[in-house]
């Protein structure tokens, strides 16, 4: 019977790629095992030649002396468009940006809703996180229900009748999640 490593082998999917005898294959292999093993050395660091770090893996570090002055100059031209911006309101549009400023949530009502909830002491910094995201989010109820009303034909002062279609209508954009509802992720 003669030898299948010198014959040429049925070509299929899996072999069509593979080498033709015995030899070659192991003469590939060798050659991958030392492609592999290089690869293996300039990722772990060993070649030394570029200081150890290919140019990608190399980090662009600023003095924090430089980076001081971006921020600063950065708050400096945001502070000066917020002048302009604050000097070209109205009367009523300062009134309502001065409110809009002076309101807050109260911290100790925060801090003892969330203590509440998780079970934990929170920081200091949580509670104002949580307290400006509160802002937030009753302002876009808030700015939703002047929408409600304006298109019912209805003049402000708000009542509770927008406030609620306001909140119907940002849960169903699913702004608000719901939570009567839970979602099942994976069945």
């Amino acid at each position: 019977m003669p030898s299948r490593s010198n014959e040429e082998l049925p070509k299929s999917e899996d072999t069509e790629n593979a080498p033709a005898d015995a030899n070659s294959h192991s003469k590939e292999s060798s050659q991958a095992q030392s492609k592999e093993d290089s690869k293996t050395e300039s990722v772990t660091g060993e070649d030394e030649e570029d200081g150890g770090d290919p140019p990608s893996k190399k980090l662009k570090v600023e003095p924090p002396e430089k980076k001081k002055e971006k921020r600063q100059k950065v708050d400096e031209d945001e502070i000066q468009k917020m002048q302009v911006l604050v000097s070209s309101f109205s009367e009523e549009q300062l009134n309502r940006y001065e409110m809009y400023r002076r309101s807050a949530f109260p911290k100790a009502a925060i801090k003892r809703l969330i203590q509440s909830i998780t079970g934990s002491s929170v920081s200091q910094n949580v509670v104002i996180a949580m307290s400006g995201i509160s802002k937030v989010f009753a302002g876009e109820i808030v700015e939703e229900a002047l929408d409600v009303c304006e298109k019912w034909g209805d003049t402000p002062p708000l009542q509770p009748k927008h406030m609620r279609e306001a909140v119907r209508r940002l849960k169903t954009r699913e702004q608000i999640p719901n939570t009567k509802h839970k979602h099942i992720l994976f069945n």
